[in-house]
């Protein structure tokens, strides 16, 4: 069982944080003495937000804005002049000072230290391991200004801290536990010595796992309509139908196949040229394509069967006549080529952009550069021109 909590020793812990105030209104440093007693938060607050500025560090203590500049004029004003003799603030702490506790919950418990003959509050929060501030104890969470007309109006509070701990525990027990299976689990106060049930709320928060259901919840239906049952005859006419859409696809030519058959179909019903009606097997159109490739010309082979036609018809010439052939039989791959000088040209263009772009930066950084060294616009002129004529001087060289 742990220790009860003892109320805070104020003038232990104010008297010696009353006349740092006055300083702090000035000084951008804060006190090494006062940071001790100080909550590990403020504290923190204090060491990093005074370090990177230069306004008092009085500001720090309040978590309000709009009350630094009153809490700041309180501190200037002579009220917290030490005495000459004893060194100290003079101030009654049974009499000026009134404090009210509160538990915000299991962890946490304020108190609220009011000198209103002052001006000033001082909310203290009870550290637990507070190594910097020497353990466990009181220490002071913010430096403020008193409400009016109440300063205890949005603290609350009471006046100790066994009321303070049987309010927290109150309050918890007043609260509603949702019900499990129709049935909700009421808290039972019977007072003079009678019956006190308060059920715990760790076995509230496992009783709610008893009252799961221990099974899978069942599947839900799809939302897609059921398939019905259809006559044989609706069926067959739908898988034809099908059939029917998808034998489309059979001749579309796909975009990536270079090849095109209708081309091949247009010049098989052309009459071959200059009358060599001669049809071309594999072996024959290979070593056709090869020499089509290769751009040189060729000499029509005389077909066997053009020897049943007349001397009159042919002549000794047709088998020796030479005719040119087109480096590419696919109209493609003239398209492609204009594709292919398309592309190179507009990287060619975006490449002259690109070096514009760099040329004109790297001539501004360095008028920029020039500039900040105290070489003014003529000078910086004048060195450009020079290397221009330099870089001519080169060219002419080469």
């Amino acid at each position: 069982m742990t220790a009860p909590i003892q109320a805070p020793n104020q003038a232990e812990l104010l008297a010696p944080f009353l006349p740092a105030l006055p300083a702090a209104s000035f000084s951008t440093q804060p006190a090494i003495g006062i940071l001790p007693l100080l909550s590990p938060i403020l504290r923190q607050r204090v060491n990093i937000l005074s370090s990177s500025s230069n306004e008092p560090w009085l500001r720090l203590l309040c978590y309000d804005s709009a009350k630094v500049a009153k809490l700041a004029e309180i501190a200037q004003n002579g009220c917290l002049e030490p005495h000459p003799v004893s060194g100290e603030v003079e101030i009654d702490w049974d009499y000026d000072a009134e404090t009210r506790f509160r538990r915000l919950d299991q962890e946490t418990l304020q108190a609220l230290v009011v000198l209103e003959n002052l001006g000033l509050v001082f909310q203290l929060v009870y550290c637990v391991g507070d190594k910097e501030g020497g353990g466990d104890g009181w220490r002071v969470g913010e430096v403020t200004v008193a409400e009016q007309p109440s300063p205890f109006s949005s603290f609350g509070g009471v006046s100790s801290i066994a009321e303070a701990d049987r309010q927290f525990e109150e309050s918890r027990a007043e609260k509603k536990v949702p019900a499990f299976n129709g049935t909700s689990h009421k808290t039972l106060h019977v007072s003079n010595g009678g019956c006190h049930e308060t059920e715990d709320d760790d076995d509230d928060y496992w009783a709610r796992y008893d009252a799961t259901p221990s099974r899978t919840p069942a599947q839900k239906p799809s939302p897609a309509p059921v398939p019905v049952s259809a006559p044989q005859a609706v069926s067959r006419d739908v898988s034809s139908a099908e059939a029917d859409y998808f034998a489309q696809y059979d001749t579309v030519q796909p975009a990536m196949d270079p090849h095109d058959p209708d081309e091949d179909v247009g010049q098989a019903e052309l009459a071959p040229p200059l009358g060599l009606g001669r049809v071309v097997t594999h072996d024959a159109a290979e070593s056709s394509e090869m020499n089509e490739t290769q751009g040189t010309w060729t000499l029509a082979d005389v077909d066997k069967g053009d020897s049943r036609r007349s001397s009159n018809d042919v002549t000794d010439h047709d088998a020796t006549l030479v005719h040119p052939r087109p480096d590419s039989s696919a109209s493609s791959n003239g398209s492609e080529t204009v594709a292919k000088l398309e592309a190179t040209a507009n990287r060619q263009e975006q490449n002259e952009f690109g070096v514009k772009q760099h040329v004109s930066r790297s001539i501004r950084s360095l008028f920029l550069l020039a500039r900040s060294s105290g070489i003014d616009r003529e000078e910086f002129e004048r060195l450009v021109h020079d290397e221009l004529n330099v870089l001519g001087i080169m060219e002419s060289h080469e």
